[in-house]
């Protein structure tokens, strides 16, 4: 009897999840290729404009200090030392420090921009979207009841874990803004070290590599993402071959639910990827 058989309500349950997920990943494309200027309505950057001011009037005040510690540390004796060319170098540094104190929001201005522009092209305006195969849903819907029960539990257990994944994957892209927008009034103290020696201006380096790893943690995000889809959208695996054809559609639903548990692992780790792989 039709009453026993529950391929409809499996249907209707997996639909209804890779239509979330398939939601999710376009409002993850569309933040990911989105400027933290413009990140809710620019509300955010707005704040961190008011108070970019103040760090950048500490910033140039801690240029003239680290310029002397600079001073003092490479002047053991000054007569000796102070030459023509040391002092010219110093000078450089020191304007080039105050530069970069002053300037350090314009040049993450134009990394924002880069990296939105990167990733709207590798995404292209659009994405591949997951759904069942019509062979499968028809699979699906010929289902007995007891194949049908079975299948209705695991896919609800498995609907609960992509559900999971994509508030993780939501987070994930929310938690890199925050710390974008945490981390752009701390560039006017950080590069403010550029006025010092080197050992005191690695700050400055340090800073720089750990930006650039969180900006361009929005391309490998995007690439994790296109990967996904293209791995469950490849097919069944090849081992499947001697099983019944409802025990494929389960492997498939099984494989899919792995991959994307997988993708949310590399975006949470995709600023640890980008350092390891660029050495920044």
């Amino acid at each position: 009897m039709d009453f026993f058989k529950l391929g409809g309500v499996i249907l209707e349950l997996l639909n209804m999840v890779f239509g979330f997920w398939n939601n999710q990943v376009s409002l993850v494309f569309g933040l990911l290729g989105e400027s933290p200027m413009n990140f809710k309505g620019g509300g955010p950057w707005g704040v961190i404009s008011g108070i970019e001011p103040i760090f950048v009037a500490v910033g140039s005040s801690l240029v003239v200090l680290f310029f002397v510690i600079g001073f003092c540390s490479e002047s053991v004796d000054v007569k000796e030392e102070m030459r023509f060319e040391v002092i010219l170098r110093m000078l450089i540094r020191l304007g080039l420090a105050e530069w970069f104190v002053a300037n350090n929001v314009m040049i993450m201005k134009a990394v924002f921009t880069s990296v939105g522009n990167l990733v709207g092209l590798l995404s292209a305006g659009k994405t591949t979207e997951l759904k069942i195969a019509s062979d499968q849903a028809k699979i699906i819907e010929e289902l007995g009841f007891g194949e049908s029960l079975l299948m209705l539990i695991l896919s609800a257990l498995l609907s609960i874990i992509i559900i999971i994944c994509g508030f993780f994957l939501i987070y994930t892209v929310y938690f890199r803004f925050m710390k974008l927008l945490i981390i752009v009034p701390l560039g006017s103290i950080a590069y403010s070290t550029m006025g010092g020696n080197r050992m005191v201006a690695h700050t400055a380096v340090t800073y720089s590599k750990y930006f650039l790893s969180v900006a361009l943690e929005a391309v490998v995000m995007a690439l994790a993402i296109i990967l996904c889809n293209a791995l469950i959208n490849a097919g069944l695996p090849s081992f499947t071959g001697d099983y019944a054809d409802w025990a494929k559609v389960l492997i498939y639903l099984c494989e899919m639910t792995f991959t994307i548990a997988l993708t949310v692992g590399t975006v949470k780790g995709a600023q640890s990827l980008v350092s390891k792989a660029l050495g920044i």
